[in-house]
Protein backbone atom coordinates (compact mmCIF):
# COMPACT_ATOMS: atom_id res chain seq x y z
CA UNK A 1 0.00 0.00 0.00
CA UNK A 2 1.18 3.54 -0.67
CA UNK A 3 0.33 7.10 0.22
CA UNK A 4 -1.80 7.75 -2.87
CA UNK A 5 -4.34 5.14 -1.76
CA UNK A 6 -5.20 7.08 1.40
CA UNK A 7 -7.90 9.72 1.79
CA UNK A 8 -5.86 12.79 2.70
CA UNK A 9 -9.09 14.53 3.77
CA UNK A 10 -9.69 11.94 6.49
CA UNK A 11 -6.39 11.68 8.30
CA UNK A 12 -6.11 11.21 12.06
CA UNK A 13 -4.96 14.50 13.57
CA UNK A 14 -3.15 12.68 16.37
CA UNK A 15 -1.51 9.26 16.05
CA UNK A 16 0.04 7.56 19.07
CA UNK A 17 2.29 4.51 18.78
CA UNK A 18 3.32 1.86 21.31
CA UNK A 19 6.59 0.76 19.71
CA UNK A 20 6.81 -2.85 20.85
CA UNK A 21 8.92 -5.82 19.83
CA UNK A 22 12.51 -4.57 19.69
CA UNK A 23 13.78 -7.26 22.06
CA UNK A 24 11.96 -10.11 20.34
CA UNK A 25 13.17 -8.88 16.95
CA UNK A 26 16.78 -8.97 18.16
CA UNK A 27 16.32 -12.44 19.66
CA UNK A 28 15.05 -13.75 16.32
CA UNK A 29 18.22 -12.41 14.72
CA UNK A 30 20.31 -14.14 17.36
CA UNK A 31 21.44 -10.76 18.67
CA UNK A 32 21.32 -8.93 22.02
CA UNK A 33 18.35 -6.68 22.83
CA UNK A 34 20.20 -3.43 22.14
CA UNK A 35 20.49 -4.48 18.49
CA UNK A 36 16.69 -4.39 18.36
CA UNK A 37 16.54 -0.94 19.92
CA UNK A 38 19.09 0.39 17.42
CA UNK A 39 17.04 -0.90 14.50
CA UNK A 40 13.86 0.34 16.15
CA UNK A 41 15.32 3.85 15.97
CA UNK A 42 15.36 3.51 12.18
CA UNK A 43 11.64 2.76 12.22
CA UNK A 44 11.08 5.91 14.27
CA UNK A 45 12.80 7.98 11.60
CA UNK A 46 10.74 6.37 8.82
CA UNK A 47 7.41 6.83 10.59
CA UNK A 48 8.10 10.42 11.63
CA UNK A 49 8.97 11.45 8.08
CA UNK A 50 5.99 9.57 6.62
CA UNK A 51 3.55 11.24 9.04
CA UNK A 52 4.96 14.66 8.25
CA UNK A 53 4.71 14.01 4.51
CA UNK A 54 1.11 12.82 4.88
CA UNK A 55 0.02 15.86 6.85
CA UNK A 56 -0.53 14.25 10.26
CA UNK A 57 -0.44 17.10 12.77
CA UNK A 58 0.58 15.19 15.91
CA UNK A 59 2.57 12.00 16.47
CA UNK A 60 3.24 10.66 19.97
CA UNK A 61 5.68 7.78 20.49
CA UNK A 62 5.90 5.64 23.64
CA UNK A 63 9.67 5.39 24.01
CA UNK A 64 10.19 4.55 27.69
CA UNK A 65 7.64 3.89 30.41
CA UNK A 66 7.85 4.38 34.17
CA UNK A 67 7.85 0.56 34.42
CA UNK A 68 10.86 0.32 32.07
CA UNK A 69 13.08 1.64 34.88
CA UNK A 70 12.75 -1.89 36.32
CA UNK A 71 14.68 -3.38 33.41
CA UNK A 72 18.35 -4.38 33.85
CA UNK A 73 20.46 -1.29 34.52
CA UNK A 74 22.75 -2.05 31.59
CA UNK A 75 19.80 -2.03 29.18
CA UNK A 76 18.39 1.20 30.63
CA UNK A 77 21.78 2.93 30.32
CA UNK A 78 22.11 1.72 26.74
CA UNK A 79 18.62 3.00 25.89
CA UNK A 80 19.44 6.41 27.30
CA UNK A 81 22.70 6.61 25.33
CA UNK A 82 20.87 5.53 22.19
CA UNK A 83 18.25 8.22 22.76
CA UNK A 84 20.89 10.95 23.00
CA UNK A 85 22.59 9.64 19.86
CA UNK A 86 19.28 9.54 17.97
CA UNK A 87 18.30 13.05 19.04
CA UNK A 88 21.55 14.51 17.77
CA UNK A 89 21.37 12.49 14.56
CA UNK A 90 17.73 13.36 13.80
CA UNK A 91 17.89 17.08 14.60
CA UNK A 92 18.75 17.98 11.01
CA UNK A 93 15.77 16.00 9.69
CA UNK A 94 13.44 17.58 12.23
CA UNK A 95 14.52 21.02 11.06
CA UNK A 96 14.32 20.13 7.37
CA UNK A 97 10.81 18.73 7.83
CA UNK A 98 9.67 21.62 10.06
CA UNK A 99 8.86 19.27 12.96
CA UNK A 100 8.63 20.42 16.57
CA UNK A 101 9.80 18.06 19.34
CA UNK A 102 8.06 17.81 22.70
CA UNK A 103 8.38 15.29 25.50
CA UNK A 104 6.02 14.06 28.22
CA UNK A 105 6.70 12.09 31.38
CA UNK A 106 8.55 12.30 34.68
CA UNK A 107 11.70 13.86 33.24
CA UNK A 108 13.27 14.34 36.68
CA UNK A 109 14.31 10.68 36.56
CA UNK A 110 16.27 11.04 33.32
CA UNK A 111 20.09 11.13 33.39
CA UNK A 112 21.43 14.68 33.07
CA UNK A 113 23.00 14.02 29.65
CA UNK A 114 19.70 12.72 28.30
CA UNK A 115 17.74 15.63 29.75
CA UNK A 116 20.25 18.11 28.35
CA UNK A 117 20.09 16.64 24.82
CA UNK A 118 16.29 16.68 24.95
CA UNK A 119 16.16 20.29 26.09
CA UNK A 120 18.51 21.37 23.32
CA UNK A 121 16.46 19.76 20.55
CA UNK A 122 13.17 20.99 22.02
CA UNK A 123 14.54 24.54 22.12
CA UNK A 124 15.96 24.40 18.59
CA UNK A 125 12.70 23.07 17.10
CA UNK A 126 10.19 25.07 19.16
CA UNK A 127 9.16 27.31 16.26
CA UNK A 128 8.58 24.49 13.76
CA UNK A 129 4.97 24.20 12.65
CA UNK A 130 4.44 21.30 10.24
CA UNK A 131 4.01 18.57 12.85
CA UNK A 132 4.47 18.04 16.58
CA UNK A 133 6.44 14.94 17.54
CA UNK A 134 5.97 14.06 21.21
CA UNK A 135 8.21 11.47 22.82
CA UNK A 136 6.84 9.82 25.97
CA UNK A 137 9.83 9.22 28.26
CA UNK A 138 9.67 7.90 31.80
CA UNK A 139 5.95 8.13 31.17
CA UNK A 140 3.10 6.40 32.95
CA UNK A 141 -0.51 7.44 32.52
CA UNK A 142 -1.53 6.52 36.07
CA UNK A 143 1.31 8.61 37.46
CA UNK A 144 0.21 11.45 35.20
CA UNK A 145 -3.36 11.25 36.50
CA UNK A 146 -2.20 11.08 40.13
CA UNK A 147 -0.12 14.20 39.57
CA UNK A 148 -3.11 15.98 38.03
CA UNK A 149 -5.35 15.05 40.97
CA UNK A 150 -2.75 16.34 43.43
CA UNK A 151 -2.37 19.65 41.58
CA UNK A 152 -6.13 20.18 41.35
CA UNK A 153 -6.62 19.21 45.01
CA UNK A 154 -3.96 21.70 46.03
CA UNK A 155 -5.74 24.46 44.11
CA UNK A 156 -9.05 23.59 45.78
CA UNK A 157 -7.36 23.54 49.19
CA UNK A 158 -5.90 27.00 48.59
CA UNK A 159 -9.18 28.40 47.23
CA UNK A 160 -7.72 28.96 43.77
CA UNK A 161 -10.58 26.95 42.26
CA UNK A 162 -13.75 25.40 43.67
CA UNK A 163 -14.84 21.79 43.42
CA UNK A 164 -17.51 22.93 40.98
CA UNK A 165 -14.80 24.16 38.63
CA UNK A 166 -13.45 20.65 38.12
CA UNK A 167 -14.50 19.26 34.74
CA UNK A 168 -12.90 17.47 31.79
CA UNK A 169 -11.32 20.69 30.59
CA UNK A 170 -9.68 21.47 33.93
CA UNK A 171 -8.34 17.93 34.19
CA UNK A 172 -6.90 18.22 30.67
CA UNK A 173 -5.10 21.39 31.71
CA UNK A 174 -3.19 19.47 34.39
CA UNK A 175 -2.01 16.61 32.18
CA UNK A 176 1.37 16.39 30.44
CA UNK A 177 -0.54 16.55 27.15
CA UNK A 178 -2.42 19.74 27.93
CA UNK A 179 -1.38 21.31 24.60
CA UNK A 180 -2.19 18.25 22.49
CA UNK A 181 -5.53 17.06 21.08
CA UNK A 182 -6.99 13.69 22.06
CA UNK A 183 -5.58 10.68 20.23
CA UNK A 184 -7.49 9.61 17.10
CA UNK A 185 -5.52 6.46 16.27
CA UNK A 186 -3.47 4.30 18.62
CA UNK A 187 -1.13 1.76 16.98
CA UNK A 188 0.60 -1.06 18.83
CA UNK A 189 3.13 -3.31 17.14
CA UNK A 190 4.35 -6.86 17.92
CA UNK A 191 0.98 -8.61 18.31
CA UNK A 192 0.35 -7.59 21.93
CA UNK A 193 -3.15 -6.20 22.50
CA UNK A 194 -2.99 -4.02 25.58
CA UNK A 195 -2.52 -0.33 26.37
CA UNK A 196 0.34 -0.67 28.89
CA UNK A 197 -0.43 2.45 30.92
CA UNK A 198 -0.19 4.77 27.90
CA UNK A 199 -2.39 7.87 27.51
CA UNK A 200 -5.36 6.30 29.30
CA UNK A 201 -7.30 9.58 29.46
CA UNK A 202 -6.31 10.77 26.00
CA UNK A 203 -7.37 7.60 24.11
CA UNK A 204 -10.93 7.56 25.47
CA UNK A 205 -12.35 7.61 21.93
CA UNK A 206 -9.28 6.60 19.93
CA UNK A 207 -9.45 3.89 17.29
CA UNK A 208 -7.16 1.02 18.30
CA UNK A 209 -5.02 -0.81 15.74
CA UNK A 210 -2.90 -3.85 16.59
CA UNK A 211 -0.40 -5.42 14.21
CA UNK A 212 1.83 -8.48 14.50
CA UNK A 213 4.70 -6.59 12.86
CA UNK A 214 7.62 -6.09 15.27
CA UNK A 215 8.65 -2.45 15.61
CA UNK A 216 12.04 -2.70 13.81
CA UNK A 217 10.18 -4.18 10.80
CA UNK A 218 7.49 -1.46 10.81
CA UNK A 219 7.68 0.37 7.49
CA UNK A 220 5.80 3.19 5.78
CA UNK A 221 3.38 0.72 4.21
CA UNK A 222 2.51 -0.63 7.67
CA UNK A 223 1.69 2.89 8.78
CA UNK A 224 -0.44 3.42 5.68
CA UNK A 225 -2.30 0.15 6.36
CA UNK A 226 -3.10 1.33 9.89
CA UNK A 227 -4.41 4.66 8.59
CA UNK A 228 -6.40 2.93 5.84
CA UNK A 229 -8.04 0.73 8.50
CA UNK A 230 -8.81 3.86 10.53
CA UNK A 231 -10.45 5.46 7.50
CA UNK A 232 -12.84 2.50 7.11
CA UNK A 233 -14.22 2.98 10.60
CA UNK A 234 -17.17 5.13 11.59
CA UNK A 235 -16.35 7.26 14.62
CA UNK A 236 -19.62 7.78 16.48
CA UNK A 237 -18.48 9.18 19.85
CA UNK A 238 -21.51 7.64 21.56
CA UNK A 239 -24.01 8.64 18.87
CA UNK A 240 -25.90 6.30 16.53
CA UNK A 241 -24.90 5.71 12.92
CA UNK A 242 -28.01 7.58 11.80
CA UNK A 243 -26.98 10.66 13.79
CA UNK A 244 -23.53 10.66 12.20
CA UNK A 245 -25.01 10.60 8.71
Amino acid sequence: MNLTELDTENLPKHIAVIMDGNGRWAKRQGMVRVFGHENGAKSVSRVVEACARLGVENLTLYAFSTENWNRPKSEVNTLMRLLVKSLRKELKKLQENNIRLLTIGNLDRLPSTTAKALSEVIELTKNNTRMTLTVALSYGSREELVQAVRQISDKVKNNIISIGDIDESSINQHLYTQNLPDVDLLIRTSGEQRISNFLLWQIAYAELYFTDVLWPDFKEEDLFLAIADYQKRQRRFGKTSEQIK
